[in-house]
């Protein structure tokens, strides 16, 4: 384990025997780990026809002329105050 870890898991088993002597926080506590322990569906995950599909549709949008495009030397910010005065 780093040492960098250990002022961290040293405050995390301080924090834990803390809630320990309270039944309704070990509670509240395993209910949130639970919670947080199950796994999350990952929003980027496509199959290839969606990512397919995905392409085709930004293609139109271009054809359609709906898309911005950064100038030459434009800073993200400046790029950002430009789109939204469109």
């Amino acid at each position: 384990m780093a040492t960098t870890a250990m002022p961290l898991d040293a405050a995390f088993l301080h924090d834990l025997s803390v809630i320990a002597q309270s039944e309704s926080r070990t509670r509240r506590l395993v209910k949130y780990v639970r919670r947080l322990a199950q796994p999350k569906p990952d929003p980027t995950l496509m199959t290839k026809e969606e990512f397919f599909a995905n392409i085709d549709a930004a293609r139109e949008e271009i054809r359609q002329g709906k898309c911005y495009t950064m100038l030459p030397g434009e800073s993200l910010d400046d790029f950002l105050k430009h789109i939204e005065n469109k």
